[in-house]
């Protein structure tokens, strides 16, 4: 039997003060997050937050930007702070989930390519089940060697490198389908 959680990574206000904060990409986001919040609550499964920390800047805990983006409503089951890219080398997610014979997690949030996709990697070497939905993640434009990767071809990369390997790829309405 599958005991599932639903890990929000880092879907927090810190984004919107970063230099490469975009809103394009949002609406779609914000309305997948919901629904896929709201189907994991009437289904009774836990929703975990997690944000991102560091020591200063929109991350610091002083700035008061580690807060849930304005449109989250849901109440978290439990709230864990991290300072590396995957929510569980320095929370206690791992402990929190195993305690509750939690054994496959749901992952959505923010960066797509990063926390997102590192959670889903760290998740399955640890013998989690993974379920990426990346349709209820969001990421940013990025540029290295003078290319520039948009959002979507950033996304289609995650999914390629964790499909089959270390999770399924589904979208928020196969993902809500395999709950019932």
């Amino acid at each position: 039997m599958s005991r599932t959680a639903l890990i929000n990574i880092d879907t927090q206000q810190s984004f919107v003060h970063k230099d490469f904060w975009q809103t394009q990409d949002l609406p779609a986001f914000e309305q997948a997050m919901l629904r896929l919040i709201a189907g994991c609550e009437a289904a009774t499964i836990p929703v975990v937050d997690i944000f991102h920390v560091a020591d200063r800047g929109p991350f610091s805990l002083e700035s008061g930007f580690v807060t849930p983006m304005p449109f989250l409503r849901h109440r978290a089951a439990v709230t864990f702070y991290k300072q590396v890219h995957n929510a569980f080398t320095d929370t206690g997610l791992d402990r929190w989930l195993r305690a509750r014979d939690i054994n496959h997690v749901i992952i959505c949030g923010m960066r797509t390519e990063q926390c997102c996709e590192t959670t889903a990697r760290v998740a399955s070497d640890l013998g989690y089940r993974v379920t990426f939905v990346s349709e209820a993640t969001l990421t940013f434009p990025m540029t290295h060697k003078g290319i520039t990767l948009d959002s979507e071809t950033l996304r289609h990369r995650t999914e390629t490198v964790l499909a089959d390997r270390f999770a399924e790829i589904k979208t928020v309405t196969q993902t809500l389908e395999s709950l019932a």
